[in-house]
């Protein structure tokens, strides 16, 4: 497959809630019933949800997802 993807990355957007961002680059040469399919994996079996979709004008897309980091306190 000719989309990449580059590590994650980790940022809180507001106090106490994290997100980890993932981002994709992915080839021209895929239609949108292809790339939305991806996608929809994506989402459904790792936790992703969109955040952002660029389309360049060669016709890459550059795509970033985010997910929320749940972190469990500790209780005494």
């Amino acid at each position: 497959m000719a989309a990449t993807s580059t590590p994650a990355t980790r940022r809180p957007l507001r106090p106490g809630v994290e997100w980890e961002f993932e981002r994709l680059t992915i080839s021209r040469e895929f239609s949108r019933n292809i790339v939305t399919k991806l996608l929809v994996e994506r989402a459904e079996h790792g936790g992703w949800e969109l955040d952002r979709v660029r389309i360049a004008a060669d016709g890459t897309r550059r795509v970033i997802l985010r997910r929320k980091i749940i972190r469990q306190r500790l209780t005494v």
